[in-house]
């Protein structure tokens, strides 16, 4: 079930929701920030990525505060919450559900009946992911996109919003699976979950090493419905003919030839780029500058938000060369150099 579409009539109502959602936003932080130390921008990221309605990759070594992250913003949001421990031994069924046979209950025979597996939550925590076959990280796709998921040749549509917060190592590679380009291209954004400042990590050392430890209490903050009403607001935020555009000559240049690189003083990445952005990619970037934009009280998007939030959006979405990788170049330093050259505006 989809909420009713947002009807916003004058300026001034548009200002009071604009208000009313950097005031949920604050409240969501500040809910989050009674468990969870630190990582603001990291928190900030996947906010953005729920009000956007996009899925979230988030990397990082373990202990960081991934999981409970995740966890927390369930509990804030007052959705239902499943997790799935990813394992090489995982299979479709344990994600997805089954068939199986059972007593019919007017009697006399037996029928099938559909056993739902954890997928059937709004918040899906995936955990380490990529430990998965890839028989099994496929069992996400279709629900990723579509919101739904086909078992036994029937359609069963995902209980909206459906928000998938996936995690994985970087450091540890045995027994792990690599994401395909098609599921990571699903992920809105990948947040790279770095390691806690001095004064953070003190606070977690008294919090957790205490003569008495105790778990905070958190408060639901939004409903389903007002989340997707959230989700339509951001759809609204303005977005200029030239902020569009820069956000889509960005994700021309991460291809491997095309986006005028000669033009911008590009073209010695191609030899570092395999594989550059898909449309998701320029599409994820407008939306979530959107989200961005309503966070920092304006209701027009800036290409100062697009530049911010192009690493999010686009490290995922772009394979290096070999070359690349020989001389440790990662994607972050493509991105960070494409932004510094491709021009937010055209000159006439």
């Amino acid at each position: 079930m989809t909420a009713a579409p947002l009807q916003l009539q004058s300026v001034a109502e548009v200002r009071a929701a604009c208000a009313d959602f950097r005031s949920v936003a604050d409240r969501l932080r500040t809910e989050i920030g009674r468990v969870l130390v630190g990582q603001d921008e990291v928190v900030n990221q996947v906010l953005i990525a729920l009000f956007a309605n996009g899925h979230v990759l988030l990397e990082g070594v373990p202990g960081l505060g991934k999981t409970l992250l995740v966890r927390t913003l369930g509990r804030a949001l007052g959705l239902s919450f499943s997790r799935i421990q990813f394992t090489p031994d995982l299979m479709p069924a344990d994600i997805l559900g089954t068939q199986i046979v059972v007593e019919s209950q007017s009697g006399g025979g037996r029928e099938m009946q559909f056993r739902p597996g954890p997928i059937f939550a709004q918040i899906l925590l995936a955990d380490e992911v990529n430990r998965a076959s890839p028989k099994s990280q496929s069992a996400l796709l279709e629900a990723m996109q579509e919101r739904s998921v086909t078992i036994g040749g029937e359609t069963r549509t995902l209980e909206r919003p459906f928000l998938v917060l996936a995690t994985q190592n970087p450091i540890e590679q045995e027994g792990t699976y690599p994401l395909p380009e098609a599921q990571l291209d699903r992920f809105l954004f990948k947040v790279i979950v770095p390691y806690v400042e001095r004064t953070d990590l003190a606070k977690i050392v008294e919090r957790t090493t205490g003569r008495v430890q105790h778990e905070e209490q958190v408060t639901p903050v939004l409903s389903a419905a007002q989340i997707e009403g959230a989700q339509q607001l951001a759809r609204l935020v303005l977005a200029a003919p030239h902020v569009q555009d820069y956000a889509v000559r960005i994700v021309l240049a991460s291809h491997p030839t095309g986006g005028g690189r000669e033009r911008w003083g590009l073209a010695e990445l191609d030899r570092m780029i395999v594989a550059g952005s898909s449309p998701r990619g320029a599409q994820s970037l407008l939306m979530a500058a959107k989200v961005r934009a309503l966070l920092a009280g304006r209701c027009a998007v800036s290409t100062q938000d697009i530049a911010a939030l192009a690493p999010a959006s686009l490290r995922h979405r772009i394979a290096r060369s070999f070359e690349a990788e020989a001389v440790g170049m990662t994607c972050d330093a493509i991105i960070q150099e494409i932004v510094r050259l491709v021009p937010a505006e055209l000159q006439p």
